[in-house]
C-alpha cells in the first residue's frame, strides 16, 4: 500500500535500467535554452525597424504587433508548465518547443530573403508604399506565433527538467548540485541575452536583414540539436496530478458545501487531511473556501487508506490553501503589470538611439538596438554587489543590520521605473527641441547632435529596476507558496510580463487616438521628431507613481509575509 500511495504522489520514472540524468545531461538542456533566448531576443531590438522599413508599418501597428508577440511568448511557457506538469511530461514539451522555435525563426528568415513574402520597396516617397497583402501579414505572424509556441515549451520546462537531472532513484537531490546548477543556469542565459543584444544587433545592422535573420536559425537549430543528441540520457519524469484540476475542485466543492457554517474558532469541526500533513485546519483568510474541506458526513471518506468518494465534493486542508495562496497574491501581482510596461517599451528607444550620435570612437558606433544591453549589465552588477557590498555598507552606516523583504524589493523597483521614464522624458524633450533647432522636424532618420550616451542613464535604471522588482517578486512567490506549487510560482513573474505587454499596447493606442483627435499630429507618430514622445513618457510616469500608490494599499493589505512570521505550509 505504502508503495501505491509512493506512487500516486510522487513523480514516476520511466521504466529503464542503464543509469541516466546527472551533470553530463545538463549542459545539452542549458545550451539548449540559452541558445533559444540568444536567437529570440537577436530578432527584438531591431524589429520595429523591420516592420516600418520592409513592412511599411506605421509606429502604432508596429508596436502593437511587437507587444502582442511579446505577450504571447510570455504567457505560454505558463500553458507549457501546466502541460508538462499534468499530463505530458518536460520531456516531450521542450522536443516540440525546440522544434517550433526552428521552424518559426526559418519562416521568419525567409521574409527578408524571399521578396513575395512582403510588400514592394517603396518608390520615391513613402506615399507610394504599398501596404502587406493578407497573405503576407498572416505569413509573418504564423511565423512569430510558431516561434511564441517553442518558447513557451522551452522555458516552461527547461529549469525543471535539468533539476530532473539531478534526482537520484529515491528523489532526493543534492542542495550543493542544484545550487550549482542554478548559477550555470542564469548565468548562461544572462550571458544569451548580452550575445543577442550586441553581436546579433550589430550582424543586423552592419550586414543587413539576411545574414541578421539568419544567424539566429543557425543558433536555434545547434539549440535543438544540442539538446535531441543527450536524448538517451535524461531522466524523463511524468506527473500524474493536475493543479488546475485540485483549483477547480477547491471551487467546485466550496459551491456544493455552501450550506455549511464556517466559525473561525469552532474546535468540533472536523477537516479533510493528507496523511502526514502538518496543516489540520486552514487559515482564516478567504474562510469561504474553507468549506470544499470540511467532512460533513463520514461516509465520504474511507479511513484504512484516505480516499474520497467525490474528489469535487470534499478536498484536502493543503488543496485549500494552494488555491488561497494565489489568490492572496494577485493583487500584488497586479502591481508589477506597470513595471512591465514602463521597462519594456519596445518600439521608440530604438528609433531614439538611432537618430542620435552613437559614435564611441570615430571608427565604431553602439547599434540603435544594443542600448538594451546596457540594463542586463546593471542588473548584473547590482546582483554582484548587493549582498557583498551594498548591505554591509548599509549596515555599517546605520549601525544594525541592514537587508530589505521581498515586498520592499519590489517597492523600491516600482519607484526607480519611475525614474526611469521621468529620466527618459526629460532626454527625449532635449533631443526633440535639438532636432527642432536642426530643421530636421521632417526627416526622423537624420541624426540629432546629441550623443546617445545619455541614454545609459535610463537604461542603468531600468537594469536596478528590474533587479528590484523582478527577483523580487520571483522570491516572493517562492517563499509565500507552498513547495508543490514552485513551478506556478516561477511562472508568475513571466505572466505579469504578458499582462504588461497587454496593458503596454492599450495604453499606446489610447495616447495615439486622444493625443491625434483633432488632425493633430499623434505624440505617438512614426515621425519622432514630429511627435511627442516626451509626453508619452509623462504620461507612464504619472501612471507610475499611481502604481508605486496602489503597490502600497496592496502591501498593507497583504500583510506580514510568510517569511517575516511562522511557514504553515511547506509539503510536497
Amino acid at each position: 500500500m505504502e508503495d501505491e500511495k509512493k506512487m500516486i504522489e510522487e513523480p514516476l520514472l520511466e521504466e529503464g535500467t542503464n543509469p541516466k540524468g546527472g551533470f553530463r545531461t545538463l549542459p545539452f538542456i542549458i545550451a539548449n535554452e540559452a541558445f533559444e533566448r540568444v536567437a529570440s531576443f537577436g530578432l527584438t531590438p531591431n524589429m520595429i525597424k523591420y516592420l516600418m522599413n520592409e513592412y511599411h508599418m506605421s509606429m502604432v501597428a508596429g508596436t502593437n504587433l511587437i507587444n502582442i508577440w511579446s505577450a504571447a511568448t510570455n504567457f505560454l511557457p505558463v500553458v507549457g508548465a501546466y502541460i508538462a506538469d499534468s499530463f505530458a511530461g518536460r520531456y516531450p514539451v521542450i522536443a516540440f518547443g525546440s522544434l517550433f522555435s526552428l521552424l518559426g525563426m526559418a519562416l521568419f528568415w525567409s521574409t527578408a530573403v524571399i521578396p513575395q513574402t512582403r510588400p514592394p520597396p517603396c518608390v520615391g516617397s513613402s506615399i507610394s508604399c504599398s501596404s502587406p497583402t493578407t497573405v503576407q501579414v498572416f505569413f509573418l505572424c504564423l511565423s512569430l506565433g510558431l516561434m511564441s509556441i517553442g518558447a513557451g515549451g522551452i522555458r516552461s520546462s527547461s529549469l525543471a527538467f535539468g533539476v530532473d537531472q539531478l534526482r537520484e532513484q529515491d528523489n532526493h537531490k543534492s542542495e550543493a548540485a542544484l545550487k550549482k546548477y542554478y548559477a550555470w543556469y542564469y548565468a548562461s542565459l544572462v550571458l544569451g541575452v548580452l550575445i543577442a543584444l550586441s553581436c546579433i544587433t550589430y550582424i543586423q545592422d552592419n550586414l543587413g536583414w539576411k545574414i541578421g535573420f539568419g544567424v539566429p536559425v543557425v543558433l536555434m537549430f545547434v539549440s535543438a540539436l544540442s539538446f535531441f543528441l543527450a536524448t538517451p540520457f535524461y531522466i524523463k519524469l511524468q506527473n500524474k496530478t493536475s493543479l488546475l484540476s485540485n483549483f477547480l475542485q477547491v471551487v467546485v466543492a466550496s459551491f456544493r458545501n455552501r450550506h455549511i457554517i464556517v466559525l473561525p474558532d469552532s474546535t468540533s469541526t472536523v477537516y479533510h487531511n493528507k496523511k502526514g500533513s502538518e496543516m489540520a485546519v486552514p487559515s482564516n483568510k478567504l474562510r469561504f473556501l474553507n468549506k470544499a474541506c470540511i467532512i460533513s458526513d463520514p461516509r465520504q471518506c474511507f479511513s484504512d487508506d484516505e480516499r474520497i468518494t467525490d474528489s469535487w465534493s470534499l478536498c484536502t486542508v493543503h488543496q485549500v490553501e494552494e488555491l488561497k495562496a494565489v489568490l492572496k497574491v494577485i493583487p500584488l501581482w497586479s502591481t508589477g503589470l506597470m513595471m512591465s510596461v514602463t521597462i519594456s517599451q519596445p518600439s521608440f528607444p530604438v528609433l531614439q538611439a538611432g537618430s542620435m550620435d552613437r559614435h564611441v570612437t570615430s571608427g565604431f558606433e553602439i547599434p540603435a538596438g544594443s542600448f538594451g544591453v546596457f540594463a542586463i549589465i546593471s542588473v548584473v552588477v547590482w546582483v554582484a554587489l548587493y549582498e557583498s557590498f551594498i548591505l554591509p555598507l548599509a549596515s555599517r552606516i546605520m549601525k544594525k543590520p541592514v537587508r530589505l523583504g521581498t515586498k520592499q524589493r519590489m517597492g523600491a523597483g516600482i519607484f526607480v521605473s519611475f525614474l526611469s521614464v521621468a529620466v527618459s522624458a526629460v532626454i527625449e524633450h532635449i533631443r526633440r527641441q535639438i532636432a527642432i533647432k536642426q530643421g530636421l522636424i521632417d526627416d526622423p532618420e537624420a541624426t540629432v547632435n546629441m550623443s546617445a550616451m545619455w541614454l545609459i542613464i535610463p537604461n542603468c535604471l531600468i537594469g536596478i529596476a528590474e533587479f528590484f522588482n523582478a527577483i523580487g517578486q520571483i522570491e516572493f512567490y517562492l517563499s509565500e507558496f507552498p513547495r508543490s506549487m514552485s513551478s506556478i510560482a516561477s511562472t508568475l513573474q513571466g505572466l505579469g510580463t504578458c499582462a504588461g505587454s497587454l496593458l503596454s499596447t492599450f495604453i499606446f493606442n489610447s495616447v495615439d487616438q486622444v493625443s491625434s483627435s483633432g488632425g493633430k499630429p499623434s505624440w505617438v507618430s512614426s515621425n519622432i521628431n514630429e511627435g511627442h514622445y516626451d509626453y508619452y513618457y509623462g504620461v507612464l510616469a504619472g501612471l507610475s507613481i499611481l502604481n508605486l500608490l496602489y503597490f502600497l494599499l496592496c502591501s498593507w493589505a497583504y500583510g506580514p509575509c510568510e517569511v517575516e512570521g511562522v511557514k504553515v505550509l511547506d509539503e510536497e
